[in-house]
């Protein structure tokens, strides 16, 4: 029973992980010990016109044999229109009965308040009051995350690696991929810095660690850690696997995150330069935004559509048993 409550307790924390890294600073922590959270979720995150807040409280029983604990706030949401929404939530779960769901909670509610900015009619009539709500939420959120600093991109000798090809797929396997480098992040003196490379076979994944360790600023990193997610199209079934390099647990959170944006035929490697102070839970949070910002960035993730449909489905996957060694 102790096992089964750990293991739980393992699969919240890295959704949390993966929920706050995913959202920012629509993500929103009202009680951490409880497992209480709120997300507040728009339309448009530019020009919202319909917003509604999520929030959530997570049951020790959840994701194996219980569904988080929810409620749905906004002056507009009434009647009919708050119990199909309802319904659309609770349908997700008996759908996903085991797995995590709040990415698609979160996903089936936006996609409900963009069908409805879709719409003719205008927007709700207490506008006035719903953006006083979202400022409070504002603060809030304001209060419960903290900026990070971000450097220059550290200054990487392998120019000859980014030459992108179009029809990457296409190209002999044995090829070195194009390697691409994030932003850093920086906190308390330490530094994250994400890398990723296209791949489609685990052979390429040796490689691009290979050609990341030939450059001395990551070969000294304190932690490289690195997940990666190949799609075999012939068996239809994922080929995946991670490394934490000394950062415990934090190959399989990054895999986490890689596995609710439903990214495939990708590899992100975290480097991390430790600066003599602990940043405890804070290290995760910065690897798996490391890894979310370049996702996004170079056109990895889905749309919110694509990844609603497909995150719920039985998917097939294989654990690369072979560990990469460097």
């Amino acid at each position: 029973m102790a096992e089964g409550d750990a293991g739980s307790d393992q699969r919240q924390n890295e959704e949390i992980e993966a929920m706050a890294a995913i959202y920012g600073e629509e993500w929103c922590v009202i009680d951490d010990c409880a497992k209480i959270f709120c997300i507040r979720i728009s339309d448009d995150i530019d020009d919202p016109k319909w917003t509604l807040c999520l929030q959530v409280m997570l049951p020790n029983e959840y994701p194996g044999t219980a569904p988080p604990i929810y409620q749905l706030n906004a002056p507009w949401l009434k009647g009919q229109e708050r119990a199909d929404l309802s319904n659309s939530l609770e349908e997700i779960y008996i759908q996903n009965i085991g797995e995590s769901i709040l990415y698609l909670w979160v996903e089936k509610i936006r996609d409900v308040l963009i069908q409805k900015s879709q719409m003719t009619e205008p927007g709700p009539d207490v506008k006035k009051k719903t953006e006083e709500e979202d400022v409070e939420c504002e603060d809030d959120l304001i209060l419960a995350c903290q900026p990070e600093s971000s450097l220059k991109a550290l200054d990487f000798d392998i120019s000859e690696t980014r030459t992108v090809s179009s029809t990457f797929l296409e190209v002999e396997v044995e090829e070195l991929p194009p390697i691409d480098h994030g932003i850093p992040i920086t906190d308390r003196r330490s530094t994250f810095q994400a890398h990723l490379a296209p791949v489609v076979c685990p052979k390429q994944v040796k490689m691009v660690l290979s050609k990341l360790y030939e450059n001395k600023k990551i070969a000294s990193a304190t932690h490289n850690i690195y997940a990666y997610r190949i799609y075999c199209e012939d068996k239809q079934t994922f080929l995946q696997d991670c490394e934490d390099d000394g950062e415990t647990a934090a190959g399989g959170r990054l895999l986490h995150l890689m596995e609710i944006l439903n990214v495939k035929n990708v590899m992100v490697v975290v480097s991390r330069w430790y600066g003599g102070i602990l940043l405890g839970p804070d290290r995760f949070k910065h690897i798996n935004n490391c890894a979310r910002n370049i996702l996004v960035e170079k056109n990895y993730t889905n749309s919110p559509e694509e990844s609603s449909k497909s995150l719920g489905k039985n998917k097939k996957v294989r654990k690369d048993k072979k560990k990469n060694e460097h």
